[in-house]
């Protein structure tokens, strides 16, 4: 193969290609125009190997400069995010003031404020910053962070009740991370099919988000992560919930820069890792090169002289599955003082799945951290509460109780929960049936009916829109996409969203609000339809989430005011007034620049100022009525405008265009 089409494979020069081709260990001389076939496919995998290595190295080192700057900025330096519009009570506590201090130093400023009220971001910074703190702008993402990390401490506290004395051993909980097609649900479902706890022939598996193996007589509870990358917070509330992650490489990739995140979530949930070398059943399958690449990132393996316990597998052929199994349990064993939970004590858990039914209303999965769940109990989820009417394990049999560790699809929550969400048995039975009382009448079919846009938006334009879709997860990522259609000029504005099937309640509900009403793989009942038509309401129904951004992101290009852009045309000096008036003044002028026909606007310029604005009704030289005058023509002007034109006036001429703006987000 010729050195010139060998490098246009590889997009770089051919002098590159040379000085690069020693690095990776062919030799061929400066002068070589030629490699033998052979040679070539080999360079070429060897320069794709090289280039992967470097994204990786890459990503290493991207991620660890983040995680300095985030360990840097907690030194001496009080960076305080605060929201555009906050309450005084919140920044209180942010600032860490009583709530007597934090009025006066509102007083200090002519503001008078009760606690309740809000405050915007430029008043909370004077504020902040008499008191030593820097403001940042929190954006929609930082409040999401910020939520999260509120979750996540919440669920340590509960965690932490392993070192009660009552505390008792509990089964380990695992979660699957890795690159997303080095076998992560393969190796799942190939666990799932031979260690199923009571896994009688034909038992059929229900997926509830989590299952239970059994091995050697002791319980382990795997919990399913999604790989796209659209639901990545999802994977690190996965790790956060977890006992022991295992990290999935294939042997015949090796490591990706997706590898890389999935190793900074389990590092970050400080969770103990066991690698799953999968794949080893293909003949590329080279797990050296994995072993070598974990070393390469200080993650060095236990049969090189490390810590990181690494398992050859295949979820294909079913290779060294109890191998791996076993790894969990002796891991299990090591942490065991910090696996544990109270089982006597209100049951408290995280959500991981949730989902509307058409005959059961809302549905969620929860696993038990502590406590034991029991039908019959009160719960609240964040801002849905409920009673637990029934509950199933994950091969969709009624049970009656859930202890720690256990994964339960539950009935009977008044609306549908945010995966990620901490449920608690409520203690205040009294104040539980009021609160659920109250909340069922205010829920329809599982939606949420609070406004999700902040009020003050004046002279924002809003497309309102009822929100639709299948499960949680999916409303979450068109929520959060939908979020960032916005700017000063447009935005939408979700006026209720749920799940479930599109209704005729949707349809009235857009029929009052002007509203579009979109789905996400879902449908809209007969009669919906039916009464949308007689009404005049647009319904659109999607399985893909980019053609529903696409149509919403259409639809606010409608509403937005077309540019006007000015064209320069020419100027001229005003020599003789013959009749003044604002309507229809008759000038003599002289063309100083440019070239000026009779459709053009006036801006009238007077003492270096701008004074008023016209039009042309009329051109003449002489006698005669003209389209248009040149640059040093003398001519008669017919001219309306907002001022009376005067001697020495110089009047710059130009046209306006309207064109149509599009959205940059």
């Amino acid at each position: 193969m010729n050195l010139t089409e060998l490098a246009r494979r590889l997009r770089v020069s051919t002098k590159e290609l040379k000085e690069k081709l020693p690095e990776l260990g062919f030799d061929i001389g400066m002068k070589a125009i030629k490699v033998p076939d052979e040679m070539a496919h080999k360079i070429i995998a060897k320069w794709k190997e090289e280039e992967r290595r470097q994204k990786i190295a890459a990503k290493y080192e991207q991620l660890k400069q983040e995680e300095n700057k985030e360990e840097g900025q907690t030194g001496g330096d009080k960076v305080l995010k605060i929201p555009a519009k906050i309450s005084v009570r919140d920044l209180a506590d942010r600032l860490q003031l009583s709530p007597a201090a934090m009025i006066a130093e509102l007083m200090k400023h002519g503001i008078m404020a009760s606690l309740s009220e809000r405050i915007d971001f430029e008043i909370a910074t004077i504020v902040a910053e008499e008191l030593g703190y820097k403001t940042e702008l929190q954006t929609e993402s930082d409040a999401e962070l910020d939520k999260a990390k509120q979750l996540q401490d919440k669920l340590e506290k509960i965690k932490s009740v392993s070192h009660d004395k009552d505390a008792k051993p509990r089964p380990p909980v695992i979660v699957v991370l890795g690159h997303v097609d080095h076998g992560k649900t393969k190796l799942l479902d190939a666990i799932r099919e031979t260690n199923v706890v009571e896994g009688e022939a034909g038992g059929i598996t229900q997926h509830i988000g989590a299952y239970q193996v059994e091995r050697k007589g002791k319980i382990i509870t795997f919990i399913d992560t999604p790989g796209h990358e659209a639901f990545s917070n999802m994977r690190s509330r996965g790790a956060q919930v977890a006992d022991i992650a295992i990290l999935v490489v294939a042997a015949d990739s090796g490591i990706q820069p997706q590898t890389i995140e999935a190793i900074k979530i389990i590092q970050d949930a400080g969770l103990p890792m066991i690698v799953a070398i999968n794949k080893i059943d293909k003949p590329e399958a080279d797990i050296d090169r994995v072993k070598k690449e974990l070393a390469e990132i200080n993650l060095v393996p236990e049969d090189w002289g490390g810590d990181v316990i690494c398992v050859p597998v295949s979820a294909k052929e079913g290779t060294n599955l109890d191998e791996l199994l076993d790894m969990i349990l002796l891991v299990e064993e090591m942490n065991r003082e910090k696996i544990k939970a109270k089982v006597d004590d209100l049951a408290r858990g995280t959500i991981i799945e949730s989902h509307l039914d058409k005959s059961r209303g809302a549905i969620a999965t929860v696993l038990i951290h502590t406590g034991t769940l029991k039908v019959g109990d009160y719960v609240k989820v964040g801002s849905v509460v409920g009673k637990i009417r029934s509950m199933f394990d994950f091969k969709g049999r009624q049970v009656k109780a859930a202890t720690p560790s256990t994964p339960v699809q539950i009935i009977g929550l008044a609306g549908v929960p945010e995966v990620g969400e901490i449920l608690e048995v409520i203690e205040d039975i009294k104040s539980a049936k009021r609160d659920f009382a109250k909340k069922k009448k205010k829920t329809v079919e599982g939606e949420d009916l609070t406004p999700t846009e902040d009020a003050d938006q004046s002279g924002v334009k809003k497309l309102p829109i009822i929100l639709k879709a299948d499960v949680v997860g999916s409303l979450e990522a068109i929520e959060e996409s939908l979020k960032k259609f916005r700017n000063q000029f447009v935005a939408v504005e979700i006026i209720s969203k749920g799940l479930g099937d599109i209704t005729e309640v949707d349809v009235v509900r857009a029929d009052g609000a002007k509203a579009k009403i979109y789905g996400f793989n879902t449908s809209a009942t007969p009669h919906a339809f039916q009464v949308a038509k007689e009404k005049g309401i647009d319904i659109k129904i999607y399985k893909i989430i980019y053609e529903l951004l696409d149509d919403v992101r259409a639809n606010l290009e409608e509403l937005l005011e077309p540019e006007i852009l000015r064209e320069f045309k020419g100027k001229a000096e005003v020599l003789a007034v013959f009749r003044g008036g604002k309507s229809g003044m008759i000038v003599g002028a002289k063309v100083k620049e440019g070239e000026i026909d009779d459709k053009c606007l006036v801006v009238v310029h007077r003492d270096n100022k701008i004074v008023g604005e016209g039009k042309v009704n009329e051109l003449r030289i002489g006698p005669e009525q003209v389209r248009q005058v040149l640059s040093g023509q003398e001519f008669g002007l017919n001219y309306s405008g907002s001022i009376v034109l005067q001697e020495g006036d110089l009047l710059e001429f130009f046209t306006e265009k309207e064109v149509k703006r599009t959205l940059d987000f």
